[in-house]
């Protein structure tokens, strides 16, 4: 049978191969084989996700993590051009714009392997973000660029890479992800009572990029401003361990409800029946919009145009007063949130297109 060899590392990631795994199980076509580079390794960051959103055990698990992004990048290089040996696939799918996205790509061109990039074209503009690198190294050496957004396709053309079945607009598979979760969230997950929280009374907050956590003065300030929301509307924050450490390791104080980090299940849970978002994670930002709710971005600047332009969400970088100011506008603002920015179906608008590469 044709194999095709899923990289992933991340929960974002985890979240979107979720749609495309189970259509390829559904379909029977080819194999998938699944390889979890280890990049995020808590239970609650990784494990529980494979459980609960029912993607297959990966076959293979690096462990590796916690290191600079060199190192991590390059042992992960390593580990999968060896299983890209063993298995010799047809294509690589990778997803997002994390070092395991750069890693797998890398190692797959360099054997002469089919790149799929899964969200590609996205562009932030800021080459101190790690992640921006990430996506211009694997969107420049991939063979299928799917792209969730417009935006995304005119940002390859912008920067040379052309080509109508190169580049296909194909909308935001976490969308599926969201819609067909959202059901069995539903039913399984109790955290919002466990936690005592009042329907649309709570902020859900997620702070963890690294030009937030590595700058102290800027965590502080983003804190100081949660501080301050939290008089308001009771901010609850599922704390990534990255965050906790500097936080730990700084003396960071503060006034908000933190609690470990959480399954997605919990997670769209806690969309669903909050208030607003605050975050400076990019998988985030759409999730709020597809629960229909605002959301405050800890950045200072987003991937997700159409979020802003469209006034679903406002950027405040660390800058506690934007912070406020964003909290008071969207508190009482109604938006329609039955815009179609993001696409349907696109599941399996992705795996139609990988056939027709690997066919």
């Amino acid at each position: 049978m044709k194999k095709i060899v899923t990289i992933l590392g991340a929960r974002p990631q985890f979240v979107k191969a979720a749609v495309l795994s189970r259509i390829i199980r559904e379909h029977g076509e080819f194999e998938e084989i699944i390889v979890h580079t280890g990049q995020h390794f808590d239970q609650n960051m990784s494990d529980i996700f494979f459980e609960e959103m029912e993607i297959p055990k990966p076959k293979y698990n690096l462990h590796i993590n916690g290191l600079s992004h060199a190192a991590m990048t390059g042992q992960m290089l390593i580990g999968v051009e060896k299983i890209l040996l063993d298995e010799k696939p047809l294509a690589v799918v990778v997803y997002g714009d994390t070092n395991s996205t750069l890693a797998g790509a890398l190692a797959a061109k360099k054997m002469g392997i089919s790149v799929i990039h899964v969200e590609a074209g996205l562009r932030s503009f800021n080459m101190n973000m790690p992640e921006e690198i990430n996506r211009i190294a694997t969107d420049t050496i991939s063979d299928l660029l799917l792209c969730p957004t417009d935006v995304g396709v005119q940002n390859l053309k912008k920067e040379g890479i052309l080509g109508s079945e190169k580049v296909v607009k194909s909308g935001d598979i976490m969308k599926d992800a969201v819609t067909y979760y959202s059901k069995k969230a539903n039913e399984k997950s109790s955290i919002c009572n466990k936690l005592m929280l009042e329907e649309n009374n709570f902020v859900l907050a997620t702070i963890h990029r690294q030009d937030n956590t590595v700058h102290v003065e800027k965590l502080k300030a983003i804190f100081t401003g949660l501080d301050e929301i939290n008089v308001q509307c009771k901010v609850v924050m599922p704390l990534h361990p990255r965050t906790k450490k500097i936080i730990e390791e700084n003396n960071i104080e503060t006034s908000i409800t933190i609690i470990e980090p959480v399954g997605y299940f919990d997670m769209l849970s806690l969309l669903k029946h909050c208030k607003m978002v605050v975050t400076d994670s990019g998988g985030l930002q759409k999730e709020a919009y597809f629960n229909k709710k605002h959301c405050i971005i800890a950045r200072e600047e987003t991937e997700w145009v159409e979020l802003v332009q469209n006034g679903f969400a406002k950027t405040v970088g660390s800058n506690q007063l934007k912070m406020i100011e964003a909290f008071d506008y969207f508190k009482s603002k109604k938006s329609d949130f039955s815009k179609n920015l993001y696409g349907k179906d696109v599941g399996l608008k992705i795996y139609n297109e990988i056939m027709n590469l690997i066919k």
